[in-house]
C-alpha cells in the first residue's frame, strides 16, 4: 500500500535556523513547511509590542491568504536590568534592517556597566488549526556575557548563558549542539507543547 502523506503545516517563518530546530522536534510526524515553500514573498506584519500578538499576527496573515493551518511564533529576550529590553523588537532592537551582531552589540553596550546581567528568552507559539487558536509559550532563564562566545545558533545565542539545574552553564547557547539548545531552550519548550497539543488533538 502506498504510504499516506504526511499532513502539511506550515511554520510562518523563513529563517532557515527556526526550521531546523523546529522540524528536529517535530520529527517526521508533519510535513513541514516554511513561507518559501507557500511561495511567499510578503513581509509578515510585526507590529504589535507584545510576543503573542506578532505571533497571532503573522499566523493569521499566512492562514488567510492559504488557507492552512499554520503556525507563527515570536521570541524575545528579556534583560532585567534593561526593564525588559529588547522584548518584543529583540529582532529589530538595532534597527529595521539590524543584523544579529548589531542587536547583540547594542545589548552588551547598554550592559557595559551593568553587574545584573539576568535575562530570560521567551518564546510564544500561535497556531491556527482548523480555523481555531491556540497558544503555547515555552522561557528560559539565563545572563548575558560580556562578548560572544560559539558559531552555532542566531540572534543573541552568542551571549546567553542559560540557567541548568546545576547553575548557570559555562557554554553560551551559540556554543551547544542543536539537540543540546532543543532540550532546555524557551523555542524547545513551547514547540514540545505544540506537539503535545497536537497529539492530544489526534493531529499526529
Amino acid at each position: 500500500m502506498p504510504e499516506t502523506p504526511l499532513p502539511p503545516l506550515v511554520f510562518a517563518t523563513r529563517n532557515a535556523n527556526k526550521v531546523l530546530e523546529v522540524q528536529a522536534l517535530l520529527g517526521n510526524a508533519y510535513q513541514l513547511l516554511s513561507l518559501d515553500s507557500l511561495g511567499c514573498t510578503d513581509e509578515l506584519p510585526e507590529t504589535g509590542d507584545t510576543l503573542a500578538y506578532n505571533a497571532r499576527e503573522k499566523a493569521a496573515f499566512v492562514h488567510e491568504r492559504w488557507c492552512v493551518d499554520v503556525f507563527a511564533e515570536d521570541s524575545g529576550l528579556l534583560v532585567t536590568a534593561l526593564n525588559g529590553e529588547p522584548g518584543a523588537y529583540s529582532a529589530r532592537y538595532a534597527g529595521p534592517a539590524a543584523r544579529d551582531q548589531d542587536n547583540t552589540a547594542l545589548l552588551l553596550a547598554r550592559l557595559a556597566d551593568r553587574p545584573d546581567r539576568e535575562a530570560r528568552f521567551r518564546t510564544v507559539i500561535s497556531l491556527c488549526l482548523s480555523g481555531e487558536w491556540h497558544l503555547f509559550q515555552g522561557e528560559c532563564r539565563g545572563i548575558i556575557g560580556h562578548s560572544a562566545s560559539g558559531e552555532g545558533g542566531f540572534g543573541y545565542d552568542p551571549v546567553f548563558y542559560p540557567m541548568l539545574e546545576g547553575g548557570v552553564s559555562d557554554r553560551t547557547f551559540a556554543q551547544m549542539s542543536r539537540a543540546e539548545k532543543n532540550a532546555i531552550s524557551h523555542r524547545g519548550q513551547a514547540v514540545r507543547a505544540l506537539v503535545s497539543f497536537l497529539n492530544e488533538q489526534s493531529v499526529i
